[in-house]
């Protein structure tokens, strides 16, 4: 304890001491990220040793800048930068979706080659509408304009920032989160206020009344 009372924080935090280590959802992203890398071992020697589909090229590309975000994100989970790994989520789940709509589209790996260009590819809500189910358009839109929220720096992604201080007043974190009770980290839906949720392995949102 410091002085003042408060809790002492080290300057960095390890995989023994970082405070979200036993959460559910960063138990089950820490699982998810050590099944990616087997499997990224395992095919590294066929990408190497075989040539490559034009979609198995799309795939070296995309998928080590997911495995990279997710380290990112995971890194900043433990470090308590708690919005900066949410800001992050969009990348990772846009590359996600790129692979799996080259996948289910094949014909798209020319646009893919050619730079993705805007004009081009398909947006994410379009992609997340394709892999959602057929009962639940509305929810892909809801997902893709809460992690657009959160990149572009609007009010409504300033509220997936804000706390509640130990007065009462609403704050807005510019450093550590290290209260677990503060926010959720959990695969369950979360309303801020009404019209916007958001779902998925991780979800950071300060406590609302």
């Amino acid at each position: 304890m410091t002085h003042d009372g408060r809790r002492h924080e080290p300057p960095f935090f390890t995989p023994d001491d970082e405070p979200y280590r036993e959460l559910k959802g960063v138990v089950a992203f820490d699982a998810m990220i050590i099944e990616a890398f087997r499997l990224a071992h395992a095919i590294a020697g066929f990408l190497s040793s075989h040539s490559l589909s034009c979609l198995q090229r799309a795939a070296a590309q995309i998928v080590p800048q997911g495995l990279n975000l997710a380290l990112g994100m995971r890194e900043l989970i433990r470090q308590g930068h708690i919005f900066s790994s949410a800001v992050l989520v969009r990348s990772l789940v846009e590359r996600a979706a790129v692979i799996n709509y080259l996948l289910r589209y094949p014909d798209a790996i020319a646009a893919w080659e050619s730079g993705w260009q805007y004009r081009e590819r398909p947006s994410l809500g379009h992609m997340l509408e394709e892999f959602s189910p057929s009962s639940k358009p509305q929810q892909a839109r809801e997902v893709c304009d809460m992690l657009n929220h959160l990149v572009h720096g609007d009010p409504i992604g300033a509220e997936l920032n804000a706390i509640h201080l130990s007065d009462g007043v609403v704050g807005y974190v510019v450093g550590r989160q290290i209260d677990a009770a503060s926010f959720f980290v959990t695969s369950s839906v979360v309303r801020p206020y009404p019209g916007l949720w958001c779902s998925g392995q991780r979800c950071m949102i300060a406590s609302q009344d």
